[in-house]
């Protein structure tokens, strides 16, 4: 399923930090036709910097200075959306490939060295991935309309995905001390984390990284979401309607509610949209309804999409984009996203979309016999 992500591209490091946090990356590309210029993107001083570097013979060099290691992206172009990760630390950073940035690997810096480990790990994988999104989208017209044919794309890339989770726990597990393995947690968890699955894996991570900035903003997610659990009571809010007219969410108590996290800039929301109108329309007499929470910050577009995609149940938002309250309240981290809740205010279910939606309405509101 696609979703806009909020990402989180700040990640900070341990305590333990050399002198100086001047780094060099060299990289050296192989036969293949090289781009003319390389992109390095990272974080600093609360900004996305980015750095450009001519690429001769093959051949290019980064030089600059980070506070703590930090997490970067090199693109071999400004149009290609695929970048490899890299971690800016002391030290000189080197990428080799026999062709070009996304067959590289890495060495030289102790967070390189297990950084090219997971890559090493997961190439199968990410090459399937690749070939796969290649041939959907290389798909006609007719084959995008054929059932079948999306069903065995959804399969195929669940598939891979449930393979790729398995290669990234197992990392986690056998590389306890590495910020790296903190980064793929937060991966590994997703965009709505499941404290069964990844408590574990944080509580078998090394003292010092639990304890380091980012590990205790990833302790604090953690904690969060085990009061965002299923099973949990929803947390209470109040947004305003487009009328200006205060809404709780406690004002639908004795329904079954889907807060649903959404905006009109938003794609995959809005391919989603249909669905929802049809499980409105087809369980609003049946003890349920939609409140629709967006994410939006400009006041027409929101209407204009409630409008357009007809979207005829209570809608909030404080026009507040990523800082939307209720979506920081509720750890929103991309959209669309959702929760279930129940009558009595508990969570039933979280992130049910597609017909998956359905399948559970249909299970919590059957049809009785006259």
């Amino acid at each position: 399923m696609k979703t806009y992500l909020l990402v989180g591209l700040l990640l900070s490091g341990l305590s333990a930090w050399a002198q100086s946090g001047s780094f060099t990356v060299r990289g050296k590309l192989g036969s293949r036709t090289p781009p003319t210029q390389a992109y390095l993107v990272y974080p600093i001083a609360q900004t996305m910097k980015t750095d450009s570097a001519e690429v001769k013979k093959g051949r290019f060099t980064f030089k600059g200075s980070v506070p703590e290691p930090t997490l970067a992206y090199l693109f071999e172009n400004r149009t290609n959306r695929r970048f490899y990760k890299i971690y800016l630390e002391p030290g000189v950073i080197k990428i080799s490939s026999p062709d070009s940035i996304l067959h590289a690997s890495l060495s030289g810096t102790p967070l390189n060295v297990d950084q090219n480990r997971l890559l090493v790990l997961l190439r199968a994988t990410t090459e399937r991935r690749f070939n796969l999104l290649r041939d959907y989208r290389a798909a006609s017209l007719k084959q995008h309309q054929d059932k079948a044919f999306e069903e065995a794309y959804d399969q195929r890339s669940k598939a891979v995905d449930t393979e790729q989770e398995a290669l990234r726990k197992q990392f986690i597990q056998s590389h306890p001390q590495s910020q790296v393995s903190l980064e793929v947690l937060q991966e590994y968890g997703g965009l709505s984390l499941d404290p069964a699955e990844v408590g574990p894996l944080f509580d078998g991570l090394a003292p010092a990284l639990r304890q380091s900035k980012a590990g205790q903003q990833y302790a604090a997610r953690l904690a969060k979401a085990r009061l965002l659990a299923v099973g949990a009571q929803a947390p209470d809010f109040t947004q305003n309607a487009p009328t200006g007219k205060p809404v709780k969410l406690s004002d639908f108590r004795g329904k079954y509610v889907l807060v649903d996290f959404w905006a009109s800039w938003c794609k995959p929301c809005r391919e989603e949209n249909p669905n929802v109108v049809a499980n409105y329309n087809q369980y609003q007499n049946r003890n349920f309804t939609v409140l629709g929470v967006s994410l939006d910050r400009v006041r027409e577009a929101w209407l204009k999409a409630i409008e357009v995609d007809h979207l005829n149940w209570t809608q909030v938002s404080d026009l507040k984009f990523w800082q939307n309250e209720v979506a920081q309240l509720y750890d929103v981290q991309a959209v669309p996203q959702n929760l279930l809740i129940d009558p009595n205010g508990r969570i039933v279910a979280k992130n049910v979309r597609g017909e998956e939606l359905g399948r559970k309405l249909v299970t919590l509101l059957p049809v009785t016999e006259p």
